[in-house]
């Protein structure tokens, strides 16, 4: 079941953990305008800095926070992760695709259009980390690394709960022979997460599938995803790719974010 299928969507699984507030935030409800309508929370998508500033402060303010306890990374489609003790600026923020923390009232964010926000929570242990998981990090291992940097701030794999959030899924993510072959080099039953196209040579790639089953190899207390095509549902999410396909000279970002509370 999935909870707030508006502004803000919250995941059962989550929502039941009284130690944490989380949300998956749609592109509704902001102030900006044009190919960044309405709540883009991306200061790298060209938007004005002022509105991007205005849509976090929105966001946040729905977990109950000030926009000053939320931090975000400069994402590169890595493996790397952050690790939170304090708040720091956008301008300080590091170079990373996921953060953890142990810090209360501390809020860690990611931002997607496209790619997958993955929550992770150790409810037993009180720690939290989210990933920025595109084809990329996930392949190079960002969600493995971000359990075992929760594991060196005492989290236990088997009490880590995780939430895959709204993507690209596999109907609307074609791609050529060669994106195949990497996986298929990399891993010969990575072929599963692949299946025929309507165009001969083209393949559809089945991205919170892959995402799912690094994660069920992990031996964490439960997995789960959110059945959002962030393609296909355009009111809803920002996508890269359907931008693309538009012809829009930009696109807007949306925020995944988690934080500890008392």
């Amino acid at each position: 079941m999935i909870i707030g299928v508006f502004e803000m969507i919250r995941a059962e699984l989550l929502k039941s953990i009284s130690s944490i507030k989380h949300g998956f935030f749609t592109r509704e409800d902001g102030v900006s305008s044009g190919e960044f309508n309405s709540l883009n929370c991306g200061y790298g998508s060209g938007d004005a800095p002022e509105k991007v500033r205005k849509n976090r402060a929105i966001a946040i303010s729905k977990l109950g926070l000030k926009k000053s306890k939320l931090n975000t990374v400069l994402q590169e489609h890595s493996n790397v992760v952050a690790v939170a003790d304090k708040t720091w600026t956008i301008e300080a923020r590091p170079r990373a695709d996921a953060i953890v923390t142990k810090e209360v009232g501390l809020a860690i964010g990611v931002l997607t259009a496209d790619c997958a926000p993955v929550l992770f929570v150790d409810d037993v242990s009180k720690v939290i980390g989210v990933c920025h998981a595109g084809w990329r990090g996930a392949l190079s291992g960002v969600l493995e690394a971000c359990v075992l940097e929760m594991e060196t701030l005492g989290a236990n794999r088997s009490s880590i709960s995780t939430v895959v959030g709204p993507c690209i899924h596999q109907k609307s993510y074609e791609v050529g022979p060669e994106f195949k072959n990497e996986f298929v080099i990399r891993d010969k039953n990575n072929v599963m997460f692949f299946c025929s196209s309507t165009r001969e040579g083209f393949f559809l790639f089945d991205l919170p599938g892959y995402i799912c089953g690094r994660l069920d190899t992990l031996s964490l207390k439960k997995n789960s995803y959110l059945p959002f095509d962030t393609y296909e549902l355009a009111h809803k999410f920002f996508s890269y790719r359907r931008s693309t396909h538009q012809g829009e000279s930009n696109y807007g970002r949306g925020l995944s974010a988690i934080v500890l509370v008392e």
